[in-house]
């Protein structure tokens, strides 16, 4: 490294010279930012419509306000300000912030202030000195090193942003979820206890007509085992049910229990609007986070490329002092003790090993990983759609089959019982008709829920719950 102190002329002759390499130096590597993903035309799934000319994709923002459940609502709303995910994205996002304004604050010149005093004694004198500054420094930023930086800040902001919002659709689509499990539970629990009900009814008669000698013991036992059976899931749900109420304090950012009041009452599960209209493909890989925030790494990627190329060539600074220095504090404001500078120094790489070329290789090996990310990440996306299409469209179907199965198990169940009073039919009949009326009446109860369950991934495989 060299350094001169320079006059006017000189120090404009360099500017020139610099001026004149920054023109000749390229500031960003070649090559597509974006990796060639095949994106289909349309979804292959027909369980909802899709936008076409003149109408436009369902607002997916908040789209759990439109279920009309206000307990739901309230419940993602406290979560997305509570929940440890979010503020923790939150603070990566702040930290990318600061980050950027780190490499921002290369490119501007940098000035410091000093001072100092001494007094030193040598033999029997005693001499002071004193001494104030101001020292200033550049660099020029000729072969775009610095420039590279701040854009990979710049892009790391961005995909820290793309975090945060890809943390509040995982969130709100999970308290959905639960919520929905937890009003299932509670519709399955009342279902259990009305069959249990109507099978210890069934024990009851079974027992005056083994007492009557119009039934054998062999009966009363098959219906004990049948209400056992039924009594025995009761636990299991009630387990379920604290469970996922847990789960929701968690998720709202407070101790296991601290919600258990307030869901403790029993409320419908709830349903979905059927106005869900789908955005194409492309469109919806625009709208999730997670497909931008892979888009913004390779912008990163990128920018670290082309730092680490810049790298390899002279780097330039520029400085200046302005100081004074004096025997006395008094005399520091004579004219006579000021003294300035002007400082330009340029540090040319001559050997390094094959240092730089590599770090190179390193920024351009991360840049493949982060085209790789956006590939599997688009390609994971398009997979989550058509997943949450198809089980919500086979899971509709399903519910259609499983209401007219319990509806007909339901009468089959009531003439069953009727009849076995009026000893028509033995007690076989009416065994195998609670049974089936408790299975159908729980897999619709199921099914249903399921149907919302897919509905939920669907948002969250859209992109919906950020704003």
């Amino acid at each position: 490294m060299t350094s001169f102190i320079s006059r006017p002329r000189p120090l404009s002759g360099l500017l020139a010279a610099l001026a004149l390499l920054a023109g000749c130096a390229a500031t960003t590597p070649p090559g597509a930012p974006l990796p060639a993903v095949s994106v289909p035309p349309a979804w292959s799934a027909a369980a909802l419509p899709v936008g076409a000319s003149g109408t436009s994709a369902t607002p997916l923002a908040a789209w759990w306000q439109q279920w009309g459940d206000a307990q739901l609502t309230g419940l993602v709303a406290q979560a997305l300000q509570a929940h440890a995910s979010v503020r923790s994205a939150q603070a990566a996002l702040q930290q990318a912030r600061a980050q950027a304004e780190v490499q921002g604050a290369a490119l501007l010149p940098g000035v410091n202030a000093s001072g100092s005093a001494q007094r030193s004694r040598s033999g029997g004198s005693t001499g002071n000195n004193f001494q104030m500054g101001l020292d200033a420094s550049w660099e020029p930023d000729v072969f775009g090193r610095l420039r590279a930086g701040t854009s990979a800040g710049e892009a790391d902001v961005r995909a820290a942003q793309a975090g945060l919002e890809q943390a509040q659709v995982v969130l709100a689509a999970e308290v959905a979820v639960n919520y929905i499990t937890l009003r299932s539970a509670q519709e399955r629990l009342a279902i259990a206890r009305r069959n249990l009900a109507s099978q210890s009814e069934t024990l009851q008669i079974t027992g005056w007509r083994v007492q009557a000698g119009l039934a054998t013991s062999l009966v009363a036992e098959q219906a004990r085992a049948a209400a056992e059976q039924t009594a025995a899931q009761i636990p299991q749900l009630q387990a379920s049910l604290a469970q996922t109420r847990h789960a929701l304090a968690v998720l709202t950012g407070q101790a296991p229990g601290a919600l258990d009041g307030l869901l403790a009452t029993e409320r419908p599960v709830p349903v979905p609007p059927d106005s869900l209209v789908l955005a194409i493909p492309a469109e919806t890989l625009r709208q999730r986070p997670d497909v931008r925030q892979a888009e913004e790494r390779i912008s990163a990627a990128l920018a670290r490329v082309a730092q680490a190329d810049a790298a390899r060539y002279p780097s330039f600074r520029l400085g200046g002092s302005l100081g004074l220095r004096a025997l006395t504090l008094g005399a520091l404001g004579d004219g006579a003790s000021v003294s300035q500078a002007l400082l330009g120094s340029i540090a040319v790489p001559l050997f390094d090993g094959g240092a730089a070329r590599a770090q190179v290789r390193v920024q351009e090996a991360a840049l493949e990983q982060a085209r790789v990310g956006y590939e599997s990440t688009v390609l994971a996306a398009l997979k989550e759609v058509e997943d949450a299409l198809a089980s919500l469209q086979g899971e509709r179907e399903r519910l259609v089959h499983l209401r007219a199965a319990a509806q007909a198990a339901g009468h089959a169940a009531l003439l069953a019982q009727n009849r076995y009073q009026s000893g028509l039919i033995d007690f076989q009949a009416v065994l195998e008709t609670q049974r089936t009326l408790l299975s159908t009446q729980d897999g619709v109860a199921s099914s249903a829920a399921n149907a919302g369950l897919a509905h939920v991934r669907l948002y969250k495989a859209l992109g919906g719950g950020w704003q």
